[in-house]
């Protein structure tokens, strides 16, 4: 028996303090999911896959307003973030923006082919630049609010980076919000592993809890894209602690606007 905790359907206009406090609006969201699928969004959805976007976003500037606090600093700097995805690896979202920032290309090391030839960061690229990467710069007003909202200050290329990260990651919550659709739920779930070289490797994770669980079998009609769905993909885009938040954080928030 599976366990339904997002309605799937549309319903009223949520009350205006609960949309005021979400930094990434239910029509940029909409927006992100029109780059990558021809599916409907219903109103749930957009409001789930913006409250996941601002509790990922949260973690990552609270990392780097500690990282910042330790140099009795207020803005922050690009080091900061990269001092914020070191101490948490549960925040290294959107990836695919890495290869386009320059706070990044000390980190991703050398990439060598088949004949040991040291691959460019252009070839690394590709040709075509992803669609979370192109409209990163729709995300700004939001990162600022949400800055603000922390306490902090940021510099322009630590904002470049936050609506990077922030674009890339929605992006792809999106693509896997729609592969549920397709697929009619969950095939994988977010799950990372630290080995220590020279040590045993580290028991098997616990079993997921029962309301991830239910999330695997999809309910709803195939041409619409529910808040279960995008719930559906937060399983396999994120892990740990940050994962358990940002389901609870957006089922409340959506079970609040679902009151007319």
């Amino acid at each position: 028996m599976t366990t339904h905790i997002l309605g799937t359907g549309r319903s009223g206009p949520p009350p205006a303090s609960v949309v005021t406090d979400l930094p990434f609006k239910p029509q940029l969201v909409r927006a992100v999911f029109r780059d990558v699928t021809s599916l409907h969004v219903s109103r749930p959805a957009a409001w789930a896959a913006a409250s996941v976007t601002r509790t990922v976003l949260t973690e990552i500037i609270d990392g780097a307003r500690s990282a910042a606090a330790e140099e009795a600093r207020k803005r922050l700097t690009p080091k900061d973030l990269i001092s914020a995805i070191d101490r948490n690896v549960e925040v290294e979202v959107g990836s695919a923006w890495y290869l386009h920032s320059p706070t990044f290309h000390g980190l991703m090391g050398e990439l060598r082919n088949a004949d040991g030839a040291l691959v460019s960061l252009r070839e690394r690229r590709g040709t075509r630049t992803p669609s979370g990467v192109a409209g990163a710069h729709r995300f700004e007003a939001g990162v600022r609010r949400l800055l603000g909202s922390r306490g902090v200050r940021a510099v322009p290329a630590m904002v470049r980076d936050l609506d990077g990260i922030a674009s890339v990651f929605l992006t792809d919550l999106a693509r896997d919000a729609a592969r549920v659709v397709r697929e009619g739920g969950v095939k994988r779930f977010g799950t990372v592993g630290l080995v220590v070289p020279g040590e045993p490797a580290p028991a098997l994770a616990p079993p997921l809890e029962d309301s991830l669980l239910a999330l695997s079998t999809r309910r709803g009609d195939g041409r619409t894209v529910g808040g279960d769905d995008v719930l559906a993909a937060v399983t396999m885009q994120l892990f740990g602690d940050l994962r358990q938040r940002a389901i609870a954080e957006a089922a409340e928030m959506t079970r609040n606007t679902s009151v007319n």
